[in-house]
């Protein structure tokens, strides 16, 4: 029985460890915004598999630790823990190679799910979970329950089946991505980019969206709601690296979307989140919600 019904969010997909020259973090996307939506306040249940070997004992140990519930990641009794093999390009930037044929890509759907995900504020899913067919499907069965459902596109090639991303596009009520994925979105349809808002309108007209966030990096992101478009600026820091900076601005994004704030106060906070991430090493790093803050107010003449 779930009897926490304020203000929590369902994430669903990929955990994993990421495994960097320097070291090994605890990660994957969805695992990554319900982190830091736990650090913003918001109550976060990860919803994911891994496998029973020491991969999983250790990141099982790792989430207790950081006081996010376990509760509703499986266990599989053959497939491994997953696992990416990470590294940084002469850019700074983050590039993977992604284990397949894993704990993460055989979620089940239980009877427990349902009651979940009704009662959530927001179920938060990517495009990489839907690799394999099994936890394809499960996706395909939960979102069914979803009273508010957050795409957050997230390209890993080869993993990209296109006529399922569509399926997804016409189901969600919020879309997160990029510059990029909006140029691989527009190619797929057929469409020539012509400029930001050109696309965004195609993209709102073909799948019934009403909100697509488009983030650009040190360009700032743009909020699109209906016909009216809120531009925010990028928040200037010194890059530690990348390594989850999208997942942290959604997490910023959603702490303050499920509380029906105003725009400014929404991007305002992803904004703010994601670069203060991105200040620090690692996906995942250890803070304060009084630390966040005072970064964000120190940068609050940065951003409106």
């Amino acid at each position: 029985m779930i009897t926490n019904k304020y203000n929590y969010v369902v994430c669903f997909g990929e955990v994993l460890w990421d495994v960097f020259p320097t070291g090994s973090r605890a990660g994957g996307a969805p695992f990554n915004v319900a982190y830091n939506l736990f650090k913003m306040g918001i109550d976060a249940k990860m919803l994911s598999r891994i496998g029973k070997d020491e991969l999983g004992h250790r990141l099982l140990n790792q989430i207790k630790d950081w006081r996010i519930t376990t509760e509703f990641i499986q266990v599989d009794q053959e497939k491994a823990t997953g696992t990416v093999l990470a590294d940084f390009d002469e850019h700074g930037e983050a590039v993977y190679d992604i284990v397949k044929e894993v704990a993460w890509d055989y979620i089940q759907p239980l009877p427990e799910h349902k009651e979940l995900i009704q009662n959530s504020e927001a179920f938060v899913f990517g495009s990489l979970i839907t690799r394999n067919k099994t936890s394809q499907n499960t996706l395909l069965e939960l979102l069914d329950y979803s009273k508010f459902r957050v795409f957050d596109v997230n390209f890993r090639p080869p993993f990209i089946d296109f006529e399922f991303i569509k399926k997804l596009l016409h189901k969600a009520d919020l879309v997160k991505m990029n510059k990029a994925e909006l140029r691989t979105i527009l190619e797929y349809l057929g469409e020539d980019y012509v400029d930001e808002d050109t696309s965004i309108r195609h993209l709102q007209a073909y799948f019934n969206l009403n909100e697509i966030v488009l983030t650009k990096g040190s360009k700032g992101a743009r909020y699109f709601v209906g016909n009216t478009a809120y531009d925010f600026p990028a928040v200037h820091i010194e890059i530690a690296d990348t390594v989850g900076s999208g997942d942290s601005f959604l997490a910023g994004f959603l702490s303050k979307r499920i509380q029906g704030r105003s725009p400014e106060e929404i991007m305002k906070q992803a904004t703010s989140l994601g670069a203060f991430i991105t200040s620090k090493s690692g996906a995942c790093p250890d803070y304060t919600y009084e630390e966040f803050r005072t970064f964000r107010e120190k940068n609050s003449c940065k951003t409106p």
